[in-house]
């Protein structure tokens, strides 16, 4: 018995304490609030630097896990966080968590370095960029080791934060603002349904913790509210990794710096989606609803994005187009392998492959990506564009580029020697395998998943193999020929290149991640497969013998070396897409929409009169209390049995009154003080008599106080008008006081003759000696039980004087400094931001509101009138594609020809 004491007193302390992971899950955050610091203690130093060594630091140490969690031992450490609600801080290592943090980590590290050579320290905010990177990337760590619904919840929401912070890292351009907008937007908005769809699983299981979820098995799936939080919880996913139809915010983010572009759509914010998924997975699979959203949801978004971006002209353009497919490839062998939860034996190893694809292929994506992205910022930075339609010709003088971008891009087109290639092949293994499965229809719909895996597979291989042989081979452009380009510096180089390598490694020796990476994750995610205790198979080489996927592999590269080859011929048909229906015209419209909508409902009680605001306060708070008044049951009000009233409070009681009645007829605002003053002296002087000390003292303290400051300010006003004006009387007004006067009187009537409760009083009285070692109460109260009240006021004080220094100091030139259309004197040229804001948003700048036509009337001319086609390939879905003796304007990388748009399309159709 004395044993299971100790257990139980040494299992609370080791909960009350932070442990190794906890802190590895912290540090980016404590080196975010440090960075300023370290900065200035060392200013020579690139802060680059820093993040790069933490990084570094904490992958190291998560390799130090390798080991235990690839035998399948987890590790689990727990910190309460709010005992009360039963919420904790628990972190969970296991294989898929620990695949998740190792990519952040490592590319991390990579990103950190590239950023070193390519973020200028003269003319950006090195400090600002690296701090909202580093909390990125904690926030990154805290979601994928959460074993804490509401924890994950809380960390998924920074990373939409965070993320539109980097993505408007330059926010003084528009395209900038308007990306990091769309992504907030979307993302958070999916965000809201994963919050709803975690409370729905703790309404059904009474557990916030995964692992408990994992337990609770069929007794869920019964559950009317099962398929409702499977929905709300895909939502999240779908929004997060950009699947369709929720894709579009992915191109827009490409407005962030190319370090951010390379962290946040390789290896980070875009996984999220995916982690859920796969984190998800013990508790949703085996059911019709979640193998047919998910794979299907996963093949539509593979083969929308592979098609869409063979119209980019923008190599960043591509590559997001590109993201959008391959997360979609991920995403549909996530849905494939759930099928093992619906058989047994041989068959459930067979779709457990699809798992072990999906995990693969998501390490090959981080790399090759990575990669590719790093390539085209050093294209970018040494050539000054980023438009594949005015480069060509940069193998011979950029040498090293050229390979990492073969690499990177044969990797992702799936040709072997490389690990993409592996990948594609299981992923092509797995669409043929449902033809045998039998269940959720598939006999009928089943063909459907290797056809579209096919189709996607050409235009992957079209647009990778594009990418490469535009840019670099060929004749030099004529913008490019007065150039004196070259190889990018040796830090520049290196994360990209090691990155090449690593796709040549996971091709060559795809071992050297197969059983400590790969299978730990694929076992975590499908638990069922070794509930037996019997390890996953792994099947990952280069060579599997002539098997369909080979023949399938063979025919993706007949059919798209023919492609690429005729692709000026063929890309015409891209032009009868309608472009004036599409999603981003959807949501472009829908902003605008809204935006009518909210400016007219503000405006109905927004009108400047502090009279007004009180009184929807007021009535709002008086109808609600009225209700709680009228159908509560068991309220009695206490009508007699009070205290006497002494002859001398009365006389106090009075000069109260007439104080207050007073101050409104007064005639100078010097005389309005002194009586409001003189209220409450007169209060201080009651709580004198009440025998309250404390009180009065504080009262006396903070009326002289504010006594003696608005004398100090309102001298400098001018005089009160002094002529008379008739007072109408106004309805509205004298209900809304006659209420508040009444229901007042009942509540202070009802709490004085209700008392479901034991009095708090006693509480206090007993704790306050005992727990906080103070004979006043009082004090005690203010001090030690509301501490955190008090300290969150001074926050609140804290950051008011931040927000009123910031606006002195900034002094805006604008109608509205919370709207978006602001003025800022140091934007690109007026001409260039007139025509993005009349492109995205069809007016010029804040919004007026027209009496003469409703909102929708209004939206609906916009439509019609006001929507010129958009002009950058993040904005929109097609570009007509220039002839290479088109010589667009080099100064300006994203533009074209007034003919070129008007011929474009948009794939949103």
């Amino acid at each position: 018995m004395v044993k299971s004491d100790q257990a139980e007193i040494y299992e609370a302390e080791r909960r009350s304490r932070l442990s190794l992971l906890h802190l590895l899950t912290l540090s980016p955050f404590l080196l975010a609030v440090l960075l300023p610091f370290l900065g200035k203690a060392v200013p020579r130093l690139h802060k680059g630097w820093f993040a790069a060594a933490l990084s570094a630091f904490v992958f190291a140490m998560l390799l130090g896990y390798l080991a235990d969690v690839g035998d399948g031992s987890p590790i689990v450490e727990s910190f309460d966080w709010i005992p009360s609600l039963g919420i904790s801080f628990t972190v969970y290592l296991d294989g898929l968590s620990l695949l998740f943090a190792l990519m952040i980590t490592g590319m991390g590290v990579l990103v950190a370095l590239y950023s070193i050579a390519y973020m200028n320290a003269a003319k950006e905010s090195l400090t600002r960029f690296y701090v909202f990177l580093l909390v990125f990337m904690g926030a990154m760590l805290g979601l994928v080791l959460s074993d804490n619904l509401l924890t994950l919840y809380g960390f998924w929401e920074l990373t939409s934060i965070t993320s539109f912070l980097l993505i408007g890292y330059k926010n003084e351009k528009h395209r900038s603002r308007y990306g990091a907008l769309k992504s907030l937007l979307i993302t958070m908005a999916g965000g809201l349904g994963l919050l709803s769809g975690f409370i729905l699983l703790y309404v059904m299981s009474g557990t916030y913790r995964i692992r408990e979820l994992f337990e609770a098995g069929a007794p869920l799936m019964s559950h009317p509210l099962f398929l409702p939080a499977m929905v709300l919880i895909l939502l999240g996913a779908f929004t997060k990794s950009a699947q369709y139809p929720f894709h579009i915010w992915l191109p827009d983010a490409m407005e962030a710096p190319t370090p951010v572009s390379a962290y946040l759509h390789s290896a980070t914010m875009v996984k999220a989606g995916l982690y859920l998924v796969a984190r998800m997975s013990p508790i949703f699979a085996g059911t019709a609803e979640w193998f047919w959203i998910v794979s299907l949801g996963g093949l539509i978004t593979l083969l929308y994005g592979s098609v869409a971006s063979l119209k980019q002209t923008d190599l960043k353009g591509i590559l997001a187009y590109s993201t959008i497919s391959q997360l979609g490839l991920i995403m549909s062998l996530l849905g494939l392998s759930s099928l093992a939860g619906i058989f047994d034996g041989e068959e459930q190893l067979l779709y457990a492959a699809a798992g072990t694809a999906a995990m693969f292929h998501l390490l090959n994506h981080a790399v090759f990506k990575g990669a590719l992205f790093m390539a085209a910022g050093i294209i970018d930075h040494e050539t000054g564009t980023r438009d594949i339609r005015k480069l060509g010709g940069l193998a011979q003088v950029m040498p090293v580029t050229f390979t990492i971008s073969l690499f990177g891009a044969f990797s992702m087109a799936g040709i072997p020697p490389f690990g993409g290639f592996i990948s594609k092949e299981m992923f092509l293994d797995s669409v043929i395998e449902p033809l045998h499965a039998g269940v959720f229809g598939l006999s009928t719909w089943a063909a459907l998943f290797p056809i579209v895996a096919w189709i996607a597979s050409v235009f992957t291989f079209v647009y990778s193999v594009l990418f490469v042989f535009r840019t670099f081979l060929g004749p030099r452009k004529k913008p490019l020929m007065n150039k004196k380009i070259h190889e990018a510096p040796f830090l520049m180089v290196l994360p990209p290149a090691l990155l090449a390598l690593s796709a040549l490694v996971l091709g060559l020796f795809p071992g050297t991640v197969a059983y400590s990476l790969i299978r730990p994750a694929a076992e975590a995610m499908m638990p069922i497969v070794t509930a037996s205790g019997e390890r996953l198979p792994m099947d990952i080489k280069l060579w599997h013998g002539f098997t369909p996927a080979l023949w399938m592999t063979i025919a993706v590269v007949a059919v798209g070396i023919l492609l690429a080859l005729t692709v000026r011929r063929w890309m015409k048909l891209y032009a009868f897409i309608p472009r004036r229906v599409s999603i981003n015209r959807f949501y472009d419209i829908s902003l605008r929409f809204f935006e009518h909508i909210t400016v007219r409902v503000t405006s109905l009680y927004m009108n400047g009169s502090s009279r007004s605001y009180v009184k929807y306060i007021l009535g709002f708070m008086m109808l609600v209390l009225g209700f709680i008044l009228y159908s509560s049951t068991d309220i009695s009000y206490r009508v007699g049995a009070y205290a006497q009233i002494a002859p001398y409070e009365w006389v106090i009681l009075l000069g109260l009154a007439a104080a207050a009645i007073a101050v409104p007829f007064a005639k100078s605002r010097p005389v309005a003080i002194i009586l409001t003053g003189s209220v409450g002296y007169l209060m201080t002087l009651m709580f004198v008599f009440l025998r309250a000390p404390d009180l009065a003292l504080t009262q006396m303290v903070v009326e002289s106080i504010s006594v003696t400051l608005y004398l100090l300010c309102f001298y400098h006003l001018p005089k009160l008008r002094t002529e008379r004006r008739a007072v109408r009387f106004r309805l509205p007004n004298f209900l809304v006081a006659i209420a508040v006067g009444v229901l007042m009187t009942l509540v202070a009537l009802a709490v004085l003759g209700t008392n479901p409760f034991d009095p708090v009083s006693d509480y206090y009285v007993r704790e306050s000696y005992e727990s906080a070692g103070g004979k006043n109460i009082v004090n005690v109260i203010l001090v030690d039980f509301r501490g955190f009240d008090t300290m969150l006021e001074i926050m609140v004080l804290g950051v008011a004087a931040l927000g009123i220094y910031n606006m002195i100091k900034l002094r805006r030139k604008a109608t509205d400094v919370g709207s978006r259309h602001v003025s800022h004197e140091d934007d690109e040229s007026d001409d260039v931001a007139d025509r993005f804001r009349k492109n995205q948003y069809g007016h010029d700048g804040p919004i007026e509101v027209s009496r003469k036509k409703e909102p929708w009337i209004n939206c609906v001319s916009d439509l019609n009138d006001k929507a010129p086609d958009k002009e950058k390939n993040a904005d929109s879905d097609f570009e007509t594609e220039l002839e290479p003796d088109s010589d667009p304007d080099l100064s300006d990388p994203d533009s074209e020809t007034d003919e070129s748009r008007k011929k474009g399309g948009d794939l949103d159709a």
